[in-house]
């Protein structure tokens, strides 16, 4: 058998239907890891910043490789990037150039990269640990919480010109995949699709939207509608949802695979709000228990992990209860 971990330099790769290469184990159930600030913030890191995990990536880059590698110790399939809130105009206002704010986010992907090696070496198996890098949406740049409303006010032309440069970079960064994640609007949704298919052939992504109930985006649109924009995208592995309450994912995942016809992905957060003028979590945290996570692998999920609030801890649990031999 080929190596596990193999490299992974110039463009994203193109994945089989699980996301595994043909010549490794695929999973049954891929599984995702969780949040990547909530494992910085429970190991001691202040991430109160407009680029939130991101500001590691300069600051204390291995504290990065070190909770990307605690969430493949617990058992994940896939590390999730620091880049979700990297862009160039965050790190230029820090006085660096262009050229460093693009070797920043091209590090994101080389630190998750790094931790699955790591995890190779002390876990050998037969499923090939992988990396997305994340593609945050244009409300999380904003650092205001405008990603929970997808009220942005500005124009699909705008969009492209922040989305585009920072999805060029991350493409040709060695990834396994892009994350497109937590995109709460079908205007969003519609323009990060065109510069997908702007991309080299081989990248390819996932698509995630956040939602404010289990029938529509955060915006207020129609979920199906807006699954539906994915149906004929060759280049989307998978379709779902992301940092929305575990208490609407079964039917957001039932309405994924009905109207995308892609597998489905779900990696809700902790079912906690954020508070973007206190920047704080509020509410109760139902949590992510296996026994939600078996009734949405049911309803069509082949990935699934955690977001905001989603510790290594959670995921162990779930790798733990989905594994080889767990069959829906």
């Amino acid at each position: 058998m080929v190596t596990e971990e193999l490299a992974g330099g110039g463009h994203a790769r193109q994945p089989n239907a699980r996301g595994g290469r043909q010549d490794v184990v695929s999973p049954a159930v891929t599984v995702l890891d969780g949040g990547l600030a909530t494992e910085l913030e429970r190991r001691g890191h202040d991430l109160s910043d407009s680029l939130w995990s991101a500001r590691l990536l300069q600051d204390d880059p291995a504290a990065v490789r070190e909770a990307h590698l605690a969430f493949f110790r617990a058992g994940a399939h896939v590390a999730t990037t620091a880049s979700y809130q990297a862009s160039f105009d965050g790190f230029m206002s820090r006085g660096l150039s262009r050229s460093e704010a693009a070797g920043l986010m091209r590090s994101s992907v080389a630190l998750a990269r790094e931790a699955a090696q790591l995890a190779a070496a002390e876990q050998p198996s037969g499923v090939r640990r992988q990396v997305a890098a994340s593609v945050g949406p244009f409300g999380a740049l904003r650092a205001d919480g405008s990603e929970y409303s997808g009220d942005y006010g500005v124009s699909d032309a705008l969009l492209r010109d922040v989305h585009g440069p920072r999805m060029e970079v991350l493409a040709t960064s060695g990834a396994d995949f892009l994350a497109i994640e937590t995109i709460p609007s079908e205007q969003e949704v519609t323009v990060l699709l065109d510069l997908l298919g702007s991309m080299p052939e081989e990248v390819c992504a996932w698509l995630s939207v956040t939602c404010a109930d289990g029938a529509h985006t955060r915006r207020g649109e129609d979920i199906s509608r807006v699954f539906s924009l994915a149906r004929g995208v060759d280049r989307l592995v998978a379709v779902g949802v992301n940092c929305t309450p575990p208490t609407h994912i079964e039917q957001l995942v039932t309405a994924a695979v009905s109207a995308s016809g892609k597998a489905a992905i779900a990696y809700p957060n902790s079912g906690e709000s954020w508070d973007a003028r206190t920047r704080s979590w509020k509410g109760d945290a139902a949590g992510v228990s296996l026994e939600h996570a078996r009734r949405w692998v049911t309803a069509g999920a082949e990935w699934v992990g955690g977001c905001c609030r989603v510790s290594s801890a959670d995921i162990a649990r779930l790798s733990a209860g989905l594994g080889p031999d767990y069959t829906a």
